[in-house]
């Protein structure tokens, strides 16, 4: 599979990814440890070269883009060694040990960093993916109300794309998004999102499941690969809507479906980045129906299915305003109807 952003083939497909797992950042016999201080500057300007293994514990790798910065001058040797940045490693999941890290594994987010110095980080350092400039805001969407002009990061160098891995009772899920352009939400432990979809599909499935904020899709395809036979999903944010349409092609081994279409590519759908009305981004042909939509979730009613009566998650950003999210609990029992829960 092409990379929709480098165009290279950094992506794969779930069985693909999965067949790594859980090897992907263990250790040979011959890797060598050290752990450093985290909050503490480098000790000295050295690190250790990855092992002939291809991996490298990643403190060291740390050191190794420490010492870049420093000498490119983002970063003075006093500064502690967090401040190089937030590390997100591909596939991402919930793991028992810090990894150790082979080729193209690692995404840096960083404030500090420039682009000559990204360029040259993703050029020397091989455990590096690729380098994203950061703010004091949060990529996306981040009110319901659609009214709040959406930022973004900037992918200073190299690929942003990445996996993150979600267990299921029905086996494991692959996701996959554009980090510069979602907000970072890294598998937690217990999976509580998750759980509760499965909580509200059921076993046997419900008939019909509506991912209405679906973000990258994990939900909505949560619910399909436990068997329900039609599922909605709808994101207003193209990038989201993009990548749910991505994933479900990614996903597609472990669902009753011949093949996805996909009616819209990321760089058309950039320049329409919000929707208020839904557009139809993909669907699948098979025993599973699948749709995935781009649009406002409070207009999602208009191309349902007239009595649909769905099982609906409405996964909000912003989950602390309570008496708003009662009100678009009831707002969309009125339009839609059936069950509604908030995850």
């Amino acid at each position: 599979m092409n990379c929709p952003v480098c165009g290279k083939d950094c992506v794969r497909s779930a069985p693909e990814i999965l067949a790594t797992l859980p090897t992907v950042f263990l250790p040979c016999p011959d890797c060598s440890l050290r752990v450093l201080e985290k909050r503490a500057p480098l000790p000295s300007r050295e690190y250790a070269p990855p092992c002939s293994c291809g991996k490298r514990f990643i403190d060291e790798v740390f050191a190794h883009l420490y010492v870049i910065m420093v000498e490119e001058g983002d970063l003075v040797a006093s500064d502690p060694l967090i401040a190089v940045g937030t590390p997100l490693v591909h596939p991402g999941f919930v793991m028992d040990r810090p990894p150790f890290l082979p080729a193209d594994s690692l995404l840096l987010l960083s404030r500090r960093v420039t682009k000559k110095t990204a360029q040259r980080l993703v050029a020397e350092v091989p455990e590096l993916k690729g380098v994203v400039k950061t703010g004091e805001f949060t990529p996306g969407i981040a009110s319901p109300d659609l009214q709040s002009v959406p930022q973004v990061y900037e992918l200073l160098a190299g690929c942003d794309v990445r996996a993150d891995v979600f267990p299921l009772r029905s086996g494991p899920l692959v996701i996959y998004k554009q980090q510069s352009r979602i907000h970072i939400e890294f598998p937690r432990p217990g999976y509580p999102k998750i759980r509760a979809v499965e909580k509200h599909v059921g076993n046997p499935p419900v008939p019909c499941f509506v991912d209405a904020c679906s973000g990258v899709g994990t939900l909505g395809l949560a619910a399909a690969c436990m068997g329900v036979p039609h599922v909605v999903m709808n994101d207003a944010w193209y990038a989201s809507a993009f990548w749910s349409a991505f994933n479900l092609e990614v996903n597609r081994a472990y669902l009753q479906i011949e093949r996805v279409k996909i009616y819209e590519q990321l760089q058309d759908m950039e320049k329409h980045p919000v929707t208020r009305d839904p557009i139809l981004i993909a669907e699948t042909h098979g025993t599973q129906i699948v749709e995935i939509y781009q649009g406002d979730f409070r207009q999602l009613h208009t191309v349902l299915s007239p009595g649909m009566s769905p099982v609906t998650a409405i996964d909000l950003f912003n989950k602390a305003d309570l008496p708003a999210t009662e009100k678009i609990r009831r707002e969309w029992q009125k339009t839609v109807g059936g069950e509604v829960f908030i995850p």
